[in-house]
């Protein structure tokens, strides 16, 4: 098992990378045995995963709480829904709700426990790739609103965050690409071990090779928690995680959200994002040209022809990154270190999509 912290102070905790199995003796040292637990989840999570967590945990007090799958339950209805079950059950501060599933159960559940009572305890035990390297680190909680996505939420961090490489045996094609992306992201912002790890092991990762998944998954956490650890509110350096998520965010919305997975969108924001680091000048072709071999050799689409910038400019000016009416973009160097910058041709982003 590998256990890696993030957070500062009162705010820390601690995330395990622990194999295919949940270790029984780490989950119930964290949980009261006497108090209150409600598991959120999902009917994308299958029943079988869900009757396992509840066999391992020692405690007479468990709910369960299902909500739809997909990006239409990070909603108000949805968030409402949860905090009348959880007063329904006489929930206190002493008590703990557990997310059980992908990056919206995740963040739906995380706001909930942010603001249910002023903030109670939870634990984020992630169940596809995406979330278990992204949305389940970095104490972000959010649900979507008419006007955009993420923009009603909260910093909230969790007690701990358990990880298992077993819930991905069951994971559908696209959520575990959609979480490829994700990592992909991590090596091309810096964290060369991981650059190295993929290319050496590209067809172990597309197989799930479950020794190979733990080593790209502690590559991506430990990067991401060292960021959001420097960077609790998202005030600076934490921005570089954004590399590719504005235009990412923006073939989504264009999308309404179907059709499409997050890290499938955020992979064509990052080729997208590497060509308008080329134009600008901060790359060379070669460099390019191995970023997007890097995502090719995922078997990661890269064809972001289909979105046209005429179609995606509207999102574009309104992404959470524009800050004094300027749009900042999180762009890359030629040693793969990502930055911020307002300071671009907007033509480049023009050419970048041509």
């Amino acid at each position: 098992m590998t256990i890696i912290s993030a957070g500062k102070k009162d705010s820390k905790y601690d995330i395990f990378i622990c194999g295919e199995s949940i270790p029984k003796v780490k989950l119930n040292e964290h949980l009261n045995a006497k108090n209150k637990i409600l598991i959120i989840t999902d009917h994308g999570v299958p029943d079988k995963h869900v009757k396992k967590l509840k066999s391992l945990i020692k405690n007479q007090n468990i709910y369960i709480y299902k909500v739809k799958a997909g990006e239409k339950s990070k909603s108000f209805k949805s968030y409402q829904s949860i905090i009348n079950k959880l007063f329904e059950l006489k929930f206190d501060r002493t008590d703990t709700i557990i997310a059980f599933g992908g990056g919206v159960i995740g963040d739906l559940t995380g706001f909930c426990a942010a603001t249910f009572l002023r903030g109670i305890k939870y634990i984020q035990i992630p169940t596809t790739l995406l979330s278990q390297v992204d949305s389940s680190v970095g104490g972000k909680t959010a649900i979507n609103v008419p006007q955009g996505k993420n923009l009603v939420g909260s910093f909230y961090n969790p007690s701990f965050v358990l990880i298992s490489t077993g819930f991905l045996k069951t994971l559908p094609e696209n959520e575990y690409q959609s979480g490829l992306g994700e990592i992909v992201k991590y090596a091309l912002i810096g964290n060369k071990k991981l650059k190295k790890i993929i290319q050496d092991n590209y067809k172990s990762i597309i197989k799930r090779n479950g020794k190979v998944l733990e080593l790209i998954i502690e590559e991506s956490i430990k990067t991401k928690s060292k960021i959001v650890t420097q960077d609790e509110k998202e005030n600076g350096i934490r921005a570089i995680l954004n590399f590719g998520h504005t235009f990412g965010h923006a073939i989504e919305a264009f999308s309404n959200y179907k059709k499409i997975t997050h890290g499938a969108a955020i992979t064509l924001g990052m080729v997208i994002a590497a060509k308008v680091s080329f134009y600008e000048g901060h790359i060379k072709e070669s460099k390019l040209r191995e970023a997007i071999n890097l995502i090719r050799s995922l078997d990661l689409d890269i064809n972001h022809h289909k979105y046209k910038y005429v179609d995606l400019k509207q999102y574009i000016k309104t992404d959470k990154k524009v800050s004094e009416g300027k749009l900042n973009l999180i762009l890359i160097d030629n040693k793969f270190n990502a930055f911020k910058t307002s300071k671009f041709n907007s033509r480049s982003i023009v050419k970048a999509m041509s």
